[in-house]
């Protein structure tokens, strides 16, 4: 993919023009080293989906998490989001960062993206620790399409509304995030086994034991994906790294996340 080179400073943040689109990046910590690409759920944004975990990364790593197509700060193109032009999206940042190699984190569908350019973008990659992601439908609780497809903008929660219009006071916009994430969530595909079964990055494979995603499909899929490496965790959907929605204060499981997650990267 071919990448604007354009970038505009905004505050801690920076924008940059990847694919048509002007993308929203905040990077932190120390530039030695292999860099640590965080990716965000649908609905989310980077302190909504990161806020309990990126401190702990900024003083071990260098940091680079992004909002992307329609999240935040980030713009929209007119096409449907989809987890291949999002991980092209973020294949572009990098390079256009000048990163030619990166540890990848993503939660939920940010987790979908994570699997996306392990498989599409190799080169890029160096290890994925893939949280809450899954790779079938079936993978999801009984359930959970038949409750989206009824879903309206009036269910969605409170505090993710909230967390879009404390970045980005734009009504219309959390308006079309929410029907666009929808609309991909709706349409999501198994993935074949075959692609998994390709992956060479190492992998790490996380979830709540009281999930969306089930255990039995996140022990599948450690089992599809060579050498993965498997941590279910005490929590929900994104309760166990800290995410707005269901951040449960004084809970220490984020910080056993994230020590987890470190001693991943940093195992040879």
């Amino acid at each position: 993919m071919t990448t604007a080179q354009q970038v505009q400073q905004n505050g801690n943040g920076r924008y940059v023009q990847i694919n048509g689109i002007r993308i929203y990046v905040e990077t932190a910590g120390d530039p030695q080293g292999i860099p640590l690409v965080l990716i965000h759920g649908g609905g989310s944004t980077i302190p909504s989906n990161w806020g309990r975990l990126l401190p702990l990364f900024e003083g071990r790593y260098q940091t680079i998490a992004m909002e992307l197509q329609a999240h935040g700060r980030t713009g929209d193109r007119d096409t449907p989001e989809s987890f291949e032009q999002d991980a092209a999206d973020v294949a572009g940042l990098l390079r256009s960062l000048g990163v030619n190699c990166a540890n990848i984190a993503g939660f939920s569908d940010g987790a979908c993206t994570t699997l996306e350019l392990a498989i599409r973008y190799p080169d890029l990659v160096n290890k994925i620790v893939v949280i809450s992601g899954n790779y079938k439908r079936d993978g999801m609780i009984p359930g959970f399409f038949e409750g989206l497809e009824g879903a309206t903008f009036d269910d969605m929660p409170a505090a993710l509304k909230q967390a879009y219009l404390d970045v980005n006071p734009d009504s219309a916009g959390l308006l079309n995030m929410f029907h666009k994430d929808r609309a991909r969530r709706l349409a999501f595909t198994d993935r074949p086994e075959e692609e998994l079964k390709s992956i060479k990055a190492p992998a790490l494979l996380m979830a709540g034991d009281q999930d969306v995603i089930t255990n039995e499909h996140l022990v599948q899929m450690s089992r599809m994906i060579p050498g993965a490496r498997l941590a279910l965790l005490p929590g929900n959907h994104g309760s166990f790294i800290g995410e707005a929605l269901t951040n449960e204060p004084g809970s220490p499981v984020p910080e056993l996340a994230a020590g987890i997650i470190c001693r991943f990267l940093d195992r040879l």
